[in-house]
Order: C-alpha cells, then structure tokens, then sequence
C-alpha cells in the first residue's frame, strides 16, 4: 500500500486537500493527523467538513476536546492537545466515535497511536514556512489505500 505526499503552498490549497479528502469518505472513517502547532491539521479539518457538507466553520474543538458537525456524514472532530497521559485519553470512550457510523478526524493523534482502529489514514503534516506545507498521507487498509489512490490520481491530473 503506497503513501502520498503533497505540498500545499497556502491555506485554501490545505482545505482544498481536506475537501476533496472529506468528499471520499465514508461512515466509520478515522483520519489521524499528526503535527506540530501551526502546522495546518484544523485548516484540513475545515475542508474535510465542507467535502462532507457541512457549512459550519470547523474551529479548533481543544477546550472541549470533540465537536460533532452535521453535514452528509457527522463528523467528530477530535482534539486531543490538551491531553497528557494514554488513561485520559481511553478514559474518553472514543471507541463510539471511532466504531460509529461518522468520520473521525483526529488531531494530535500522536497522543493516543494505540486506540484508534487497526485500519486508518494517518496523515502527517509539517510545516515549511510561512504558508507551505508537507502533508504525508499513510494509509493502513485497503479502504484508506483506495483513498490515497483517489487522492493520487485527481492531484495528477493537475
């Protein structure tokens, strides 16, 4: 199963990816994103939501940890950064997110590598500059590998 890398070179061309991610997804999808502050991870999260329909502003949920939005499918967006410890984190009962019939998307997913679903898309982002960015999307299971491959072939085109 291969990997995909893009570098996106501004804050639409993020969402554009998240967009047309959200638009392939599926009930019971799980994107994990990892990076590091800044990085992009809530900008892909708000086009992963519009690629599912839903027009609310997908802001970062941290002090409340997941946000549900309603669109095609519910989206749970996760965000784990105020979290330090594995407990808290399976503390949280995220397995009925994460076996529900929404996408998850995760952020700082680093913090919890061990409780989400075997079969995944783990997205990792770094941060070039000032409004570049390398995202490395590395899928675990034939679904996410379709994905990938989906995502491949529209940014070829280009």
């Amino acid at each position: 199963m291969s990997s995909f890398e893009l570098i996106t070179h501004r804050p639409k061309e993020t969402q554009e990816l998240g967009k047309r991610t959200g638009e392939l997804a599926l009930p019971g999808d799980v994107f994990l994103l990892v990076g590091n502050l800044g990085a992009g991870k809530t900008c892909f999260t708000q086009g992963l939501a519009w690629g599912l329909g839903i027009n609310e502003y997908a802001m970062s949920p941290s002090f409340v940890i997941i946000r549900e939005l309603y669109g095609r499918l519910p989206l749970y967006h996760i965000d784990l950064y105020r979290l330090d410890q594995i407990q808290e984190t399976i503390d949280l009962g995220l397995d009925d997110y994460f076996y529900g019939r929404g996408v998850c998307v995760v952020e700082w997913a680093e913090k919890a590598l061990k409780i989400p679903p075997a079969e995944h898309l783990l997205i990792k982002i770094s941060y070039l500059s000032a409004l570049k960015r390398r995202f490395q999307m590395q899928p675990s299971g034939q679904h996410y590998g379709e994905i990938v491959t989906q995502l491949q072939r529209s940014y070829s085109k280009q």
